[in-house]
C-alpha cells in the first residue's frame, strides 16, 4: 500500500499558498493498519488551545522559528501532541495547501504511514483524544454541503464527514477529501481499506 500511495502523491502537481498574511503550518495525515484495516489517526483539540477548540483534527500546528521546513513542523507536532517518534514516521507525500477561512492558517499537509499498536502519549494540554477511523467508513460516508463560498477569490467546497458522535469539518475534511479522492480514483478504495493492495 505504501508503494502505491507514494506513488500516487508523486504524480500530482500539489498547489501551494503562498500568503505572507497567512501563518504557515503543518500536519500529519497519518495512516495505519488495525484488524486487517486501514485506519486514519485524527485528534481531538482540548479546550485550552487558541484556535479552533475541540475540533477534530490531524496532528500539526504552526511553524517554529527553529522548524527547518514544513516536515520538520508536521514531525515535531506530531511528537509534542501525541508522542509520536519521527523515526516511527514514514512519509509518503504531500497533498494540497489549505488555507483556514477564519483564523488566517495555510496548512500543508503531509500522508504517512505510522506502526501499531503505538505507545502514543497524549499532551493533554493541545489533545483531549485521539480517535481511529476506518478508511472504509470515511470513504463511504462523507457528504458535500449544499452551499459554497469563497476565499481568496476562489470558490470553497466545505464537506463534512460523520462518524459515531465525531464531525470531521473545516480544512481537516477538506484535507481528508483530497485523500479519498487520490484513493478512490484508483476504484480500489476497498482494496486499500483491508489491505490488499501491496505493501
Amino acid at each position: 500500500m505504501e508503494t502505491l500511495i507514494a506513488k500516487k502523491l508523486a504524480s500530482r502537481e500539489c498547489k501551494r499558498i503562498t500568503d505572507a498574511e497567512m501563518v504557515p503550518c503543518a500536519v500529519l495525515v497519518l495512516l495505519f493498519e488495525m484488524d486487517g484495516e486501514y485506519h486514519l489517526l485524527f485528534t481531538r483539540r482540548s479546550d485550552k488551545v487558541e484556535h479552533h477548540k475541540g475540533e477534530i483534527s490531524f496532528p500539526g500546528g504552526r511553524v517554529d522559528p527553529d522548524d527547518s521546513d514544513l516536515l520538520h513542523t508536521a514531525l515535531r507536532e506530531g511528537a509534542e501532541e501525541i508522542g509520536l517518534h519521527p523515526h516511527d514516521v514514514t512519509i509518503l507525500g504531500r497533498l494540497d495547501d489549505i488555507s483556514t477561512v477564519t483564523t488566517g492558517f495555510v496548512v500543508t499537509p503531509y500522508v504517512a504511514m505510522i506502526p501499531y499498536p503505538y505507545q502514543f502519549k497524549i499532551n493533554t494540554d493541545e489533545i483531549c483524544e485521539l480517535i481511529f477511523v476506518p478508511l472504509q467508513t470515511l470513504a463511504e460516508k462523507y457528504r458535500i454541503e449544499a452551499s459554497n463560498w469563497t476565499c481568496e477569490g476562489e470558490k470553497v467546497t466545505p464537506y463534512k464527514f460523520c462518524y459515531q458522535d465525531y464531525i470531521i469539518w473545516g480544512a481537516t475534511a477538506r484535507i481528508l477529501k483530497q485523500l479519498l479522492d487520490i484513493f478512490l480514483s484508483t476504484a480500489m478504495i476497498g482494496d486499500f481499506a483491508t489491505g490488499k493492495c501491496l505493501k
